[in-house]
């Protein structure tokens, strides 16, 4: 591996932290990654927050491990991608003060006293709830007004990973357009939204685009990861965003991110809003492109969990081997998915199966089960999106850990009636975005990633029956939970 040159991607995932060496051809050196410590906070209903301090510390460890595993390489840049909707806040001396994740939920107790709801979504392209930062950051003045005083300025997570590695502040269009504080068709900060929350316009930091470069690596941050002093910091972009951007899809395709959540994408040229105000536009990182989005909410950490309970020790390959067995008639599940109808998601969720309980009702039942709610959640949000602006493609691309299930693609295909195609860059797109982004950035030519698989639908009419009886499970879910 010597005199290789390669780049530093750091990704901050709702669940986990990751940290990834990789070549300019796109192959994985090395990547280390380490659970996101979370914290609650009494003082509101639904909080969840992060110490900084801490994660940034997580990031220089994870970084040191991932270089140890490719160290003749030079680190020509470095980026960050993470969640959407995270924050974090810094005081005037550069001190990280709180980070705020996309589940935090400290402003949801003052959406009501927002009332200018069709204005905020006319202009910041998303109905607005407390899964936006600009309601993180009421959550704060209302319940720590010392510490909202003392705020100089907040950032994205991937943002603020930057600042820490250059010391520039910024805000990339992809983060910036979720926090209800953007205006996504004229790709500016609007004064109107800031004063509809009472936010200061002085805590925004200068809008940056994808791919441009902060400047050098901070010297005593190059020395301490015992790194190239030259390396550039590029500016990356939403996790969403990088994930569609190593799939390099064309204008109009449909593209599902299946991860913690799943959000269904579509790429286009133009602002493009729904009148009944149920899906998501937001800029894409390149100059000109929007992405509109319906998300299934939490799917793939539904999917992640219940596989700690009914398979701790096995792998995914256990799974699929058992799933071979499952029927439709055993089990049918709601875990709690977003769709895009309605005002919030379900808070009771769980399995419906015959009693007294069957003989043929394994653990591989219940996964059955959970693929099924995910594959049909997914369904039915692409539906608002086709309406808003119609899909005519005969295929769907698909990314993300959750479609390294064989049997969850084989569902989405079968009920979409279309193929759904997967690259090699799957498995890990939004850090192989991140590739990509630092590619451009320095003018280097991108590997062009190629077709991994194509599976194609069988039997759509039959599917779609079957899904009319999940609507009828998650409509008996929905009652329990009223």
């Amino acid at each position: 591996m010597a005199n290789k040159e390669g780049y530093l991607i750091v990704d901050i995932g709702t669940g986990n932290a990751r940290v990834a060496v990789a070549g300019t051809d796109g192959e994985l050196w090395s990547i280390k990654r380490e659970n996101v410590h979370y914290e609650t906070d009494a003082n509101y209903e639904e909080s969840i927050y992060f110490n900084p301090e801490e994660l940034w510390g997580q990031i220089l460890k994870l970084a040191k491990e991932a270089l140890a595993e490719a160290p003749e390489v030079t680190i020509k840049a470095i980026t960050a991608t993470s969640q959407r909707e995270g924050i974090v806040i810094i005081d005037p001396s550069g001190k990280s003060l709180l980070g705020m994740p996309n589940i935090d939920h400290r402003g949801r107790k003052w959406e009501k006293d927002l009332l200018e709801k069709d204005l905020v979504y006319n202009l910041s392209g998303r109905y607005p709830t407390s899964l936006f930062s600009a309601f993180k950051l009421v959550g704060v003045r209302e319940v720590y007004p010392e510490m909202y005083a003392q705020i100089e300025k907040f950032m994205s997570i991937s943002d603020w990973i930057q600042y820490q590695f250059s010391g520039v502040p910024c805000y990339e269009h992809s983060q910036a357009s979720e926090t209800l504080l953007y205006d996504v068709e004229h790709k500016q900060w609007s004064a109107p939204l800031a004063e509809l929350f009472n936010i200061p316009t002085s805590i925004f930091p200068p809008l940056y685009q994808a791919t441009d470069i902060l400047g050098s690596i901070k010297p005593e941050i190059a020395n301490e990861l015992g790194i190239n002093p030259e390396a550039k910091i590029v500016v990356g972009g939403g996790d969403t965003q990088l994930a569609i951007r190593s799939m390099e899809p064309s204008a109009n395709d449909v593209v599902i991110v299946s991860g913690t959540t799943t959000p269904i994408i579509k790429i286009v040229g133009q602002y493009e809003k729904d009148e009944d105000q149920r899906t998501w536009t937001s800029r894409h990182i390149d100059e000109n492109n929007f992405i509109l989005e319906a998300n299934a909410g939490v799917t793939g950490l539904n999917y992640q969990r219940l596989k700690e309970i009914f398979y701790p020790n096995e792998g995914y390959e256990v799974i699929e081997k058992e799933l071979e067995d499952a029927t439709y008639s055993q089990c049918v599940a709601s875990l709690g998915s977003l769709i895009a109808d309605e005002d919030e998601p379900l808070t009771k969720g769980g399995f419906i199966f015959n009693a007294p309980v069957s003989h043929q009702l394994t653990r591989g039942s219940f996964v059955f089960a959970i693929l099924w709610d995910i594959a049909c959640s997914i369904y039915e949000n692409y539906k608002f999106l086709d309406a808003v602006s119609p899909h005519t493609e005969s295929y769907i691309w698909a990314c993300g850990g959750g479609v390294e299930s064989r049997k969850l693609r084989q569902f989405i295909a079968n009920l979409f009636g279309k193929s759904i195609k997967i690259r090699d860059t799957f498995r890990q797109a939004s850090v192989l975005g991140g590739v990509f982004v630092c590619n451009d950035a320095l003018g280097v030519a991108n590997k062009t990633p190629e077709l991994l698989e194509e599976v194609f639908p069988k039997d759509h009419e039959e599917f779609e029956k079957l899904y009319q009886e999940w609507k009828n499970a998650r409509k008996t879910f929905k009652q329990v939970a009223h």
